[in-house]
């Protein structure tokens, strides 16, 4: 089995915030899949099921908030014994420009308090991440930024950066992070 993990925070006060992409990724996905979510209140997330080729890829949403997201994860992925390595995580970058996608197998937090939390919960640090990029402030705090709502420019980054990762998910969860990259990157050129 493979975890896919989308990063936000509970509530309708959040649904739309730069913070929770990854969220808004799972969703898409599942949508596209015919997946629902459903509660799994044993790991305080919102979980399905996808069958990927001969894999079981469970979605996951973790309904922590994004401070306490390994508190989620690091229990499911001991109960269905599941290595980090098999961990994928979609989240938001503030170092990345606003419709930049980057893939990293492994690595540190880069200061995102998510990544954080999941680094304490899980036995290393060696999940793939899936970087959403949302850019930083020009002035002010990043608090209000990531927990703001984008413009008509940032939601039209957002979605040319989920038509170019989409098409390349399984590539990714295949550990093809080259190959997705470079067909990522060439994707949201075009566009």
């Amino acid at each position: 089995m493979l975890l896919l993990v989308g990063l936000g925070n509970p509530g309708r006060q959040y649904e739309e915030t730069r913070h929770n992409i990854g969220f808004r990724f799972l969703d898409r996905l599942a949508e596209s899949q015919g997946l629902r979510f459903v509660a799994a209140p044993r790991f305080r997330a919102e979980t399905c099921e996808w069958k990927l080729g001969g894999d079981k890829v469970l979605l996951v949403k973790p309904q922590t908030y994004m401070n306490n997201s390994g508190e989620s994860v690091g229990p499911l992925a001991r109960y269905y014994n599941v290595d980090t390595g098999d961990i994928f995580v979609a989240y938001d970058d503030l170092d990345l420009p606003s419709g930049k996608v980057r893939l990293k197998a492994g690595g540190g937090h880069g200061g995102h308090n998510g990544l954080k939390s999941l680094n304490q919960h899980l036995a290393d640090s060696d999940y793939v991440r899936i970087k959403f990029g949302i850019g930083r402030p020009e002035h002010g705090d990043v608090t209000g930024w990531v927990l703001g709502r984008g413009d008509e420019a940032a939601r039209a980054d957002e979605a040319r950066m989920f038509a170019a990762v989409m098409p390349e998910i399984a590539s990714i969860l295949d550990g093809k992070l080259a190959h997705a990259a470079n067909r990522i990157h060439m994707s949201t050129q075009e566009s």
